[in-house]
């Protein structure tokens, strides 16, 4: 009998499920481990629309083609601080976890690093990367051309740009690291996906029809688009921030952009040419890095403890919900949604394994 409640589970049993799933599939024992490391740790830290929730729809490709599960992921152009990276169409999260390795190493001896990637895929959340350069004292960006178009230019109604996200992740001393994630749309489309999965519906601002009504149905997000940042009023802001990040990560490396980006919501073997990008800036290139952490601690406080508007019991900074998420998700369990447990199941089935739960 299909699950129709939201169970919880493990963040250790759930990293084992993918990498198993992911072996069973094709990718080696290695390559497993480090896809299932990352897509279990974007549901840890509540990117529920970008962790195992994707799964389902990877192996689909993988099966249909759509992915090499073997990729030789190499660099094709290179200078000393920047390169550009060809995925093969591997993985997204192989592909950018050594974007991010090589911005790390390039930036230890230039100070500022930035690499491209062609023929990636979809990776999971943008804040993944952004904080692999945390661990080196140094500050993280992150750049992406979305998966599939949902955003028409500003006044338009063609779907030529995605929501096309961007992160970056600062270090503090005894604070938690600042790491802002955000698409340049009002919600990201994971969002939206998540939205449809537990069978609940979008607030108003998320999406319109192509009359400009709002559309709050996500099982309907087909006949709609989202908002640009900045919503009805402003949404022009939103609409030149995604056009200019997906000429860094997409047109400046080789990948796709506009009207060659594929839906691979909706196509499962086409080759995407995803295009991203991830810097990396030492941060000992511009002083003392302890004196750099402590700043930052004290604008930290000085935020969290200024004056705070009626009704508002906290200020937070960028990446708080998401530490507090971690560590209550750490504790207690990831909830994975009822929709989404029968996906799961199926996913078990087909490739003779024992269920997530």
């Amino acid at each position: 009998m299909p699950i129709l409640t939201a169970v919880t589970v493990t963040f250790d049993r759930l990293k084992g499920f993918i990498r198993e799933a992911m072996t069973k599939l094709g990718l080696p024992e290695a390559d497993a481990m480090t896809v299932a490391a990352l897509m279990a740790e974007a549901d840890l830290q509540g990117s529920d629309g970008h962790g195992v929730s994707r799964l389902p729809q990877y192996a689909r490709r993988i099966k249909a083609g759509g992915f090499n599960v073997r990729p030789d992921i190499t660099v094709v152009r290179e200078h000393a601080s920047t390169a550009l990276l060809n995925g093969d169409n591997g993985m997204g999260h192989l592909v950018m976890k050594r974007a991010a390795e090589i911005a790390i190493e390039k930036a230890r001896t230039t100070g500022i690093a930035w690499v491209n990637s062609q023929y990636s895929n979809h990776a999971g959340p943008a804040s993944l990367y952004a904080s692999m350069p945390l661990a080196h004292d140094m500050i993280g960006l992150y750049f992406a051309v979305g998966n599939a178009n949902h955003l028409p230019p500003w006044g338009g109604l063609d779907m030529l740009l995605s929501t096309n996200p961007i992160a970056a992740a600062i270090p503090a001393g005894d604070e938690k690291p600042i790491i802002l994630d955000m698409a340049t749309t009002v919600a990201a489309y994971g969002k939206v996906k998540s939205k449809a999965l537990r069978g609940e519906t979008m607030p108003e601002g998320w999406m319109i029809d192509r009359e400009g009504k709002p559309l709050t149905d996500p099982k309907r997000a087909d006949e709609g688009m989202l908002l640009p940042l900045g919503g009805m009023e402003a949404g022009y802001k939103g609409y030149g921030l995604a056009m200019i990040i997906g000429l860094l990560a997409g047109t400046l490396g080789g990948a796709a952009m506009g009207r060659d980006v594929i839906d691979f919501n909706h196509d499962d073997d086409s080759v995407t040419n995803t295009g991203q990008a991830v810097a990396a800036i030492n941060i000992s290139a511009f002083g003392d890095v302890d004196v750099f952490k402590a700043s930052v601690d004290a604008l930290v406080r000085d935020f969290r403890n200024s004056e705070r508007m009626p009704g508002v019991n906290r200020i937070f900074v960028p990446g708080e919900r998401s530490h507090a998420t971690r560590e209550a998700r750490m504790r207690d369990g990831i909830p994975i949604p009822g929709a989404l447990m029968r996906g799961l199941d199926q996913v078990a089935d087909e490739l003779g394994m024992a269920k997530l739960a």
